[in-house]
């Protein structure tokens, strides 16, 4: 395998990872202890633990069971979709709002219907986007550390050995290993930054479908489900190499500022308290 012989790891790689797995760690840390520091009367854990299980349940378990079939799965329908840019876009934004926005919904309106209050809806959010961070995205920087550290001792064939790469797997595994050799301060500013965003994103989204739920505005789920869309448009353009990575986070950042302008105003309506 001498695709891997000629991989060096980068001099920040390391460090950069480093940092990027702690940050992950801290940023839906931080946000639950400044929220419930702040509002411990009018919080209850159950609400951080049911948002973190609503996305376990909505995104990673219904979302991806019709991912397999839809987009993994080699039948017409995967064919059609992973063929057509403007398909996949669809699909996939489309999927990503109806599950996560009606899962929202279906837990705020008739699973937690004790301590309904504001401050509980954003620490549902906090809920489902910290769960994102540690259980999809921590793990994979992890993994990146670990390949980076292993081939940063010199030895390639003990990184190998260690990682468990063969000669059938090299070549699914290569680019995940290149990935993590070229893992820079930049990448570690992005993937920090985009999490920022969808950590308020998330926190947004939750407080609009709770005051839908509360005020019995039908108007607000549909609106969750079509930003949640508008939110995932570019990276999913990106995903399909049609948009530079840097037009992806200047597109969270404005629909970040636009969605956290909704809930606000929502937040401070006297109704919701």
């Amino acid at each position: 395998m001498t695709e891997f012989e000629n991989i060096v790891i980068g001099k920040s790689s390391i460090p950069s990872l480093i940092i990027t797995v702690v940050m992950m760690i801290a940023i839906p840390v931080g946000f639950f202890i400044y929220w419930r520091i702040k509002h411990k009367q009018q919080t209850n854990i159950s609400y951080l633990v049911v948002g973190a299980a609503g996305f376990i349940v909505s995104a990673r378990v219904l979302e991806l069971g019709v991912h397999y079939l839809c987009i993994i799965a080699d039948n017409p329908v995967s064919r059609f979709i992973n063929a057509s840019t403007l398909a996949y876009v669809l699909y996939g934004t489309v999927m990503a709002g109806v599950f996560e926005e009606c899962g929202r919904y279906i837990i705020i309106r008739f699973i937690m219907k004790k301590n309904r209050t504001r401050e509980n809806a954003v620490l549902y959010g906090i809920g489902h986007g910290g769960i994102e961070i540690l259980a999809v995205l921590l793990p994979g920087m992890i993994t990146y550390l670990a390949i980076a550290v292993l081939f940063s001792q010199g030895n390639t064939e003990n990184a190998l050995n260690a990682l468990k790469i063969t000669e059938e797997t090299a070549s699914a595994v290569l680019p995940t290993v290149q990935a993590a050799a070229s893992f820079n301060y930049p990448m570690m500013a992005m993937n920090v930054i985009e999490r920022l965003f969808a950590m308020f994103v998330h926190i947004g989204l939750t407080v609009i479908v709770y005051y839908g739920v509360l005020e019995s505005k039908r108007v607000c789920l549909p609106m969750a489900v079509i930003l949640h869309m508008l939110v995932d448009t570019f990276p999913a353009l990106y995903q399909r190499g049609m948009l530079p990575l840097w037009s992806v986070e200047l597109w969270a950042a404005l629909w970040t500022v636009i969605i956290m302008s909704i809930s606000m105003k929502l937040y401070r309506e006297e109704k919701i308290t």
